[in-house]
């Protein structure tokens, strides 16, 4: 599975908002600038992730967008599929509950691809935006930055 820009942009800026919104509103331009990023395709992203209850919106002087929810409450799974639709890897009728392959009864690859999206959805669910938060911390905190960061984001 290979995601878009929307996927990668969008889960790397809501790291981003949820690290720096724990005392006040982070604005979009903020997170473009430290994320070297579009401000009016973020804008677009925001847009989606707002419409999907991921992100709350405050008004004012000192507005800006925060998480919605807890980030613990927030998993990857929830980003992308706000932004990228199903994450489903392959266009299979089975998987995605259509039933309209001819073949569907005789295909053995059927699972293969079913084991395939359980094991991406599996994965992309049980990793909490706070996980990524804390690695993000992690690496500001680092004497060695580049190096530890680049660690702790294998890990995940």
């Amino acid at each position: 599975m290979k995601l878009s820009t929307k996927g990668r942009y969008g889960l790397r800026a809501m790291v981003d908002l949820a690290y720096y919104s724990a005392n006040e509103p982070v604005s979009i331009q903020s997170i473009a600038q430290r994320q070297n990023l579009s401000d009016s395709y973020l804008e677009q992203l925001f847009g989606k992730l707002r419409k999907a209850g991921l992100v709350a919106s405050v008004r004012g002087a000192q507005g800006g967008y925060v998480p919605a929810r807890d980030p613990k409450d927030i998993s990857v799974g929830d980003i992308l599929r706000a932004l990228e639709g199903d994450l489903i890897p392959v266009d299979c009728s089975e998987i995605t509950g259509d039933h309209s392959c001819g073949s569907s009864d005789s295909c053995v690859t059927k699972y293969v691809w079913k084991k395939i999206n359980d094991s991406i959805a599996n994965t992309v669910d049980a990793i909490p935006l706070s996980e990524l938060v804390h690695n993000m911390s992690q690496c500001h905190a680092a004497e060695s930055g580049k190096r530890d960061c680049e660690k702790e984001t294998r890990r995940v």
